[in-house]
């Protein structure tokens, strides 16, 4: 009969060391808490040096394994440079969270193709690099890794207006996932990607404020009427979906894309 690892230990990150891009703040910070809770080192490499600091120092306070390297997911010499010094600093990347994302809302005609590549070189390219790196690292390791890249149900489905180019970006973030899961899985590295819905962030509840126009407002309350569970889902929804993802609990699992929507895509 064969052997079953226990529960208790396929939810376990001990001895593994985390990098989330964008980790400071709504969903990156959830990804952070979640998996230092379950034993991981976390570095979070952010552009915001005071909110990250403060999160450290939060969390040291609980005597976690955390970090803060500042890099700009646009900036390819910036990554190579926190890959340089994740290492140097914990000696290993088990695994990355690709979090870091802008979704600024603009019509077509207001957009300029200086918009458009903002968008997706944060989304997507820095996607790509931060990838590129980390996986070489895991690579030369040769003990194999985990990637997990926040997509949207926008790769999917556009849901609203003013959206194309952070649609676009996110429709390329899934395809990334399943092209780089066919590639790295020689290595062991595992590559998925989480699609969120409507998720109660900072960012999120700043398009509900009243300052919004009336008609972002009435399209915003068309769009949570179509959730199937009623609600507005919490940063901890995908937080918990990426430490499944980033445990033994998901060891065969790669290429895939896991929709944490409360059912918006099915209604």
């Amino acid at each position: 009969m064969q052997d079953i690892t226990p529960l208790s230990k396929l939810v376990r990150l001990d001895g593994k060391t985390a990098v989330i891009t964008g980790g400071a703040r709504g969903i990156g910070l959830a990804i952070t808490r979640r998996l230092t809770e379950a034993g991981a080192a976390v570095v979070i490499a952010d552009t915001d040096t005071e909110e990250a600091e403060n999160v450290v120092v939060q969390l040291k306070s609980q005597e976690i394994d955390i970090h803060y390297v500042k890099c700009d997911v646009t900036i390819e010499a910036e990554i190579k440079q926190m890959v340089d010094d994740v290492l140097k600093k914990v000696g290993s990347i088990d695994i990355l969270v690709n979090n870091a994302g802008i979704y600024p809302r603009k019509s077509l005609e207001e957009m300029s193709g200086e918009d458009f590549h903002r968008v997706l070189s944060v989304n997507l390219t820095g996607t790509f690099l931060c990838s590129r790196y980390v996986a070489e690292a895991m690579t030369s390791r040769g003990e194999g890794g985990c990637i997990i890249n926040i997509a949207s149900i926008e790769a999917l489905h556009p849901s609203s207006t003013g959206m194309s180019a952070y649609d676009a970006s996110k429709g390329g973030v899934l395809m990334l996932t399943k092209s780089m899961a066919s590639e790295l899985g020689k290595h062991d590295i595992r590559v998925n990607a989480i699609a969120p819905g409507a998720i109660k962030t900072r960012g999120m509840l700043s398009q509900t404020s009243p300052s919004r126009d009336r008609s972002q407002l009435k399209e915003l309350k068309s769009f949570l009427s179509r959730i199937a569970l009623g609600r507005l889902g919490d940063a901890d929804d995908i937080a918990r979906t990426a430490l499944f993802l980033a445990s033994d609990m998901a060891e065969y699992i790669t290429g895939e894309m896991i929709v944490v929507d409360g059912g918006y895509l099915v209604s």
